[in-house]
């Protein structure tokens, strides 16, 4: 389904922690959902996951673009060590709300910070999501390639598309895809040529066609 007409609104639910973001709503609707939140530094507001979220609802998905509880707090600056535990809580609020709103699959998403509580999320509770986006996954510390955040892998049991660019300081290309082997789910990686961090989102600059291929990914893993 594509050319849905979509209605945005802000978005909030008084949980413990709270919800807080931006609906998107299309009409027609496919009844799937996507939940989608952001990295350390970033907020829902972030060019990357606005661009996602038209995509994906232009398509029939109703997104919610969601700040996590750290980023409720504190409008600027990385999350604490203490805050990772209260985001997944939030992250967990956001796919319960979403359920009520939307009664087909329901998918989680996110970017390097986001995405790794996302991905530990789905770790704990593997029946909690359909499938996982994980953009720009942080593998390790820049320059610290022993430091590897790999401990949940072995439990992660949802379908997952890594999408990470091949300048990503966060971890290599290879790096990754040894990552990946600890994983008893279906994954796959889609390399994103040239791209750092930031995937090609950065200020008013934007890779107009990652967020369709994507989806087509995404698609295809889920359909495979």
């Amino acid at each position: 389904m594509t050319d849905s007409n979509v209605h945005i609104e802000s978005f909030a639910r008084s949980t413990d922690p709270p919800i807080r973001g931006w609906l998107h709503s299309p009409d027609p609707a496919t009844g799937d959902a996507l939940v989608l939140t952001h990295g350390a530094g970033g907020n829902a507001q972030a060019s990357l996951l606005i661009a996602l979220a038209e995509t994906f609802s232009a398509a029939g998905f109703t997104v919610l673009r969601c700040n996590l509880p750290f980023r409720q707090t504190r409008p600027f600056g990385p999350p604490g060590p203490s805050d990772a535990g209260r985001d997944r809580a939030g992250l967990k609020h956001a796919i319960t709300a979403m359920k009520e709103i939307a009664p087909g699959r329901i998918f989680l998403g996110g970017h390097s910070y986001g995405g790794r509580q996302s991905s530990m999320l789905c770790a704990e509770e593997p029946k909690l999501v359909a499938g996982l986006l994980l953009l720009s996954y942080p593998l390790h510390p820049p320059r610290k390639p022993e430091q590897q955040r790999t401990q949940h892998l072995p439990d992660l049991r949802t379908p997952t598309l890594f999408v990470h660019g091949t300048r990503d300081p966060f971890g290599s290309i290879p790096e990754l895809e040894k990552a990946l082997k600890m994983i008893p789910a279906k994954v796959k990686l889609m390399p994103v040529e040239g791209a750092g961090h930031d995937l090609g989102f950065k200020g008013k600059v934007k890779q107009e066609e990652l967020p369709k291929l994507i989806l087509e990914e995404l698609t295809k893993l889920l359909s495979s």
